[in-house]
């Protein structure tokens, strides 16, 4: 029998985009591979969000599958948090590690350092590395990092990492196409880019098709960080609407101090907050909305990625409103129907675009039928056992 170990930061229960995707894809790996290996999970107990809490085994036994969940001190979503967060992580899995043998790594990673667990893993056993690549690390760090003495120090010491870790691969996915021009200068491995998708939770939701009298509810669900920017585009577009419209918030994160505290010293009394919720609670906000709301902040990086959170948001018949730039903008302008696509961090193109608009519904089948998640876990799978 051989052994896959497969290491993802994310992992059912916890509420965010990397769990959404390593639950379903890990899932599919194990059934594909029974019978023919033994998949080791090593992830972490549920903690993306302060605010949100559960119950979740730190071992699981299912068929093939052992899934370790490493416990991890309790944090803000602050920079240095997230460091000490990693750092547990990177050790644990180490030491669970340490006395086993491999016959392929997986490693899903978004902030670099998961990638490089893999390899260290990975190069120790001689063996196969499939990465699978949910953000640039070094490029956003190059936006968000604004202490120049930290950039200096920092920035050549992730490249050095990123390129033992990209250069050791023997497969990369990305995520995102956006991401191909980046990835020209790793060319010894096997591409491919499957996208995040649709999941069916999703795909049967119970939203009306009838239009409001007054479409006025605006809901965005997610995490509050520097990346999607919020407290520059909601704040000041809520004063600018008025009673008109109303922003619903449901998330956690490092800017959501920030952010409440421009919407009290604004005054305003159209944005109201949620703690992040179960999925089951969050589709029936998403039903009852009249929009729903993606944003990422005006950073270079970003240019480059796709959101995850597009996907679910086009199962529901409500329009998009996408502040977005670069790939993301392309891919919702090519593929999603029923939009409001502005400038990332522009309240005046968002104000005047929401204002002109001709309110419709519509069910997105083609788009649904594209991606759903299903048909691209089947075949992510399938690469991934291919090098075995």
């Amino acid at each position: 029998m051989k052994k896959i170990l497969y290491l993802t930061f994310y992992f059912e229960p916890d509420l965010c985009a990397g769990s959404f995707r390593n639950s379903p894809l890990i899932k599919e790996l194990a059934e594909q591979a029974s019978g023919i290996a033994e998949i080791d999970v090593i992830t972490s107990v549920p903690n993306r969000y302060k605010t949100y809490e559960t119950e979740a085994l730190k071992y699981e036994k299912r068929g093939n599958l052992n899934i370790h969940r490493i416990p991890l001190p309790s944090h803000n979503n602050g920079m240095k948090d997230q460091i000490f967060s990693y750092k547990e992580y990177y050790t644990k899995a180490i030491k669970l590690t340490k006395d086993k043998k491999y016959d392929l790594v997986i490693s899903s990673s978004s902030r670099l350092f998961t990638a490089y667990l893999g390899y260290k893993i990975a190069s120790k056993n001689k063996v196969p590395l499939y990465l699978d690549v949910r953000d640039i690390f070094y490029d956003t760090m190059e936006d968000v990092l604004k202490n120049k003495m930290l950039k200096t120090f920092l920035l050549p010491v992730i490249k050095q990492i990123e390129k033992r870790t990209f250069s050791y691969a023997s497969h990369i996915n990305l995520i995102s196409e956006g991401f191909k021009s980046y990835f020209k200068q790793y060319n010894k491995c096997n591409y491919t880019y499957f996208t995040n998708g649709i999941d069916p939770v999703f795909i049967n939701n119970n939203a009306s098709l009838e239009i409001p009298k007054e479409p006025k509810k605006i809901v965005y669900a997610g995490n509050l960080g520097e990346g999607q920017g919020l407290d520059k585009i909601i704040p000041d577009a809520a004063k600018l609407l008025g009673n008109d419209y109303e922003f619903v918030i449901i998330g956690d994160g490092g800017i959501k101090n920030r952010l409440l505290e421009k919407i009290k010293s604004l005054n305003l009394k159209n944005v109201t907050f949620f703690n992040p919720m179960k999925r089951e609670e969050l589709i029936k906000v998403y039903e009852e909305c009249d929009f729903t709301f993606v944003h990422l902040n005006d950073y270079e990086a970003f240019k480059k990625v796709l959101p995850s959170k597009v996907f679910e948001l086009a199962c529901f018949p409500q329009p998009i409103i996408a502040g977005v730039g670069g790939y993301a903008n392309t891919f919702i302008a090519e593929n999603i129907p029923n939009k409001i696509l502005f400038k990332p961090c522009d309240v005046e193109d968002f104000v005047n675009q929401l204002k002109n608009f001709t309110y419709t519904r519509s069910k997105r089948e083609k788009f649904i039928e594209e991606f759903e998640r299903s048909t691209i876990n089947r075949e992510m799978a399938s690469s991934m056992l291919k090098y075995l």
